[in-house]
């Protein structure tokens, strides 16, 4: 069943314009659109109990369109209509086995003709969901994809400048990005008291090759 929680024009989706979420002494914004959406599935998820459930369905989600290209024409073009949009990401929901209220929500927006704002949505539910659970979220661009001993390296490493707070990774990958690491905290870039331990952990990643 679709939810009329995630309908345009109704209230938990609309009055709820922007969200701030204090990370390390910076603000990051969830606004507009993408905003309004994730604040609607944060709080269902959260009547729910399903924060948890609902972050690593659309974490696979997420992580299926950075790695399929056909899947992320389908998410941004406005070539396709919203039936022909509804009926591919039934099969990739289906395939996956992403089901319950993330699907719901992956429904309707696709409905809704907001598709294409998946990814910023996916984003904003992340930052709300740490900070709920009072951690911080970390922005990482990096060339290849990190495997889990780089990847508790680096929450290890960013520990520093936030307080011993929890880290979550948001992990993009971009063959194009030089020196195959970038790492944003809220609106800053990290700064050059992590400059030696991100150093160690490129070198790792260049030795593991």
């Amino acid at each position: 069943m679709v939810c009329a929680a995630f309908r345009d024009g109704v209230r938990p989706v609309d009055e709820v314009e922007a969200t701030s979420v204090p990370v390390a002494g910076e603000v990051q914004t969830i606004s507009g659109v993408a905003g309004r959406y994730a604040t609607a599935l944060f709080e269902l998820a959260l009547e729910n109990k399903a924060v948890d459930a609902v972050k690593k369905d659309l974490d696979q989600f997420d992580a299926l369109i950075a790695g399929n290209a056909d899947l992320n024409r389908l998410v941004r073009s406005p070539v396709f209509d919203a039936d022909e949009q509804l009926r591919a990401l039934s099969a990739v929901l289906a395939k996956a086995g992403i089901d319950g209220l993330a699907a719901n929500f992956l429904r309707v927006i696709t409905t809704n003709r907001r598709l294409f704002a998946v990814r910023d949505m996916i984003r904003g539910y992340r930052a709300l969901v740490a900070r709920h659970k009072g951690e911080v979220t970390a922005h990482v661009t990096v060339a290849e994809k990190l495997n889990d001993t780089h990847l508790d390296a680096l929450k290890s490493a960013l520990k520093s400048v936030t307080s011993g707070k929890d880290i979550d990774l948001d992990v993009k990958i971009d063959p194009a990005v030089i020196g195959g690491l970038i790492v944003k905290i809220g609106s800053r870039m990290v700064d050059s008291s992590l400059r030696t331990k991100l150093n160690s952990i490129k070198l790792a990643m260049k030795e593991a090759r």
